[in-house]
């Protein structure tokens, strides 16, 4: 048997779980990894992620559906996808993205009740044969770390350009 290490997910096992929409929890109270709120778009980072600054980029209303926006709602979740990934790329230097959408269980959404777009930076051997063998991921970086080097570019954020 092999060993990865990981202590500081410890925080979380030993942490109390919250119940309900991770997103709408964010939304009602102060939340360590919420990294903006809008008008009608939120930025959280994912607990779980892929790879360090993988951001989860929802609208503020608890829906599931694209057909559920409205075109403020659209316009303005779209254009914080962009600013998100525009944030990344200054602070990260990613060398490209994968930017989606998981509709339903079958699709992988972890969260169906409520929509939201995964923005993942990515780099060129960034998680090497890991993942797709071992089942694990490498996670260079504390959550927490990232977080107060994103934070300072979330603050100012204007949702209107």
């Amino acid at each position: 048997m092999k060993t990865l290490w990981a202590p500081w997910r410890i925080e979380y096992v030993t942490s109390d779980k919250k119940e309900g929409c991770i997103f709408c929890n964010a939304i009602s109270e102060h939340d360590d990894l919420t990294l903006y709120k809008g008008e009608t778009t939120m930025v959280v980072m994912n607990k779980f992620p892929y790879i360090n600054g993988h951001l989860l980029v929802a609208p503020i209303r608890h829906i599931s559906s694209l057909s559920q926006l409205d075109k403020e709602e659209m316009g303005e979740l779209l254009f914080i996808v962009e600013q998100s990934i525009k944030i990344l790329k200054q602070v990260m230097k990613p060398e490209g993205f994968n930017v989606g959408i998981n509709l339903g269980k079958v699709a992988g959404a972890g969260v169906e009740e409520h929509l939201h777009f995964h923005v993942v930076p990515r780099w060129i051997g960034d998680t090497n044969a890991f993942t797709v063998f071992a089942e694990v991921r490498v996670i260079p970086e504390h959550l927490k770390a990232t977080f107060d080097k994103l934070k300072p570019y979330f603050i100012n954020l204007n949702a209107t350009g």
